[in-house]
């Protein structure tokens, strides 16, 4: 990877990752892409940045040839809850976007990162130790389009020999960008009203069981996946990865550890319970372990240690 292309730069994973690349390979290089939302200033002033739609073809390739991209993040995509109000907005986001970026790829000889989810499972997948390799079947649009988007990155590697990869993301935990619409959105809530309130209100269920994991490590696997040596990789997207398996009483308690008068109440939400209902209680993540040595830094308290830490710094500022 010598230059870089995010879009979605201002999302969840896009604004923290572009931050870790300009840090590794140079704030000319990285070259950060978002629709409508401000960029922060830290994002904006920090290397080149770009407003682009990436459903319009032209917007991605003018960027690609006039910095001679060779990689490309592609992080825009619609989440679960939010897709599910709009399907067909979700379906052209996700899969529209895609599709410009893997011709892109192709014609220009990039590398492509695209994220998947435990979104791409089903009520048929085992809900228990999910396999890398197992039964796909999602009953909502942002599941499939993340099962139609892993099809299509590999058919483009194995009809064009575009170098795509990808992570199945779980849930992702991070103190510096607010929830965007997703399913597992509480596990960041919580957080924040914990410090704020001293109690939160959850929308999902106490004892469902959910793969998460901690913005460090999110960054952290998606770069050692895209500088792995690809002679190891026998899968390709995506890879499974996770760091700790919680549900919201979990989640309660590890915060109560550090704040001790927190309390925590349940007013479940039917769609977002239905959408967690049908993911996976925990994937098997070995794939990613053995072919290029992912092993996750934080397990809960470690993780709800340095949230309140950081959150607390946040609102001193």
């Amino acid at each position: 990877m010598k230059r870089i292309l995010i879009t979605g730069a201002t999302g969840q994973i896009g604004s923290e990752l572009t931050i870790t690349l300009r840090d590794i390979y140079g704030q000319s290089n990285i070259i950060a892409a978002g629709h409508k939302k401000e960029p922060s200033s830290e994002l904006k002033e920090g290397g080149p940045f770009h407003f682009i739609d990436c459903q319009n073809f032209h917007s991605i390739e003018e960027i690609v040839k006039t910095y001679k991209i060779d990689t490309i993040f592609h992080l825009v995509s619609i989440l679960s809850a939010t897709a599910e109000k709009n399907p067909l907005l979700a379906w052209n986001v996700n899969i529209g976007s895609l599709i410009n970026i893997l011709e892109i790829a192709r014609q220009y000889k990039c590398a492509v990162f695209n994220p998947s989810s435990i979104g791409a499972f089903g009520t048929t997948t085992p809900m228990d130790n999910t396999p890398q390799d197992t039964i796909q079947h999602p009953n909502t649009i942002y599941g499939i389009t993340k099962v139609s988007g892993e099809l299509l990155c590999d058919y483009y590697f194995q009809r064009f020999a575009v170098d795509t990869r990808g992570l199945r993301f779980p849930g992702l935990i991070s103190y510096k960008t607010p929830p965007g619409g997703g399913t597992t959105d509480y596990a960041i809530e919580i957080f924040h009203d914990a410090i704020k309130n001293k109690s939160y209100s959850c929308y999902l269920k106490e004892d469902t069981y959910l793969d998460m994991m901690y913005m460090p490590d999110a960054i952290r696997s998606t770069i050692e996946l895209m500088e792995a040596d690809t002679a190891r990789l026998q899968h390709r997207n995506a890879f499974n990865v996770t760091s700790m398996t919680v549900c919201p009483k979990d989640i309660a308690e590890s915060i109560k550890l550090e704040i001790s008068d927190f309390s925590m109440s349940y007013s479940i939400d039917p769609l977002r319970q239905a959408i967690a209902d049908s993911w996976p209680n925990h994937i098997d993540d070995r794939a990613a372990i053995d072919e290029w040595g992912w092993e996750p830094q934080y397990d809960l308290q470690r993780m709800t240690r340095d949230m309140i830490f950081n959150i607390r710094k946040s609102l001193e500022q």
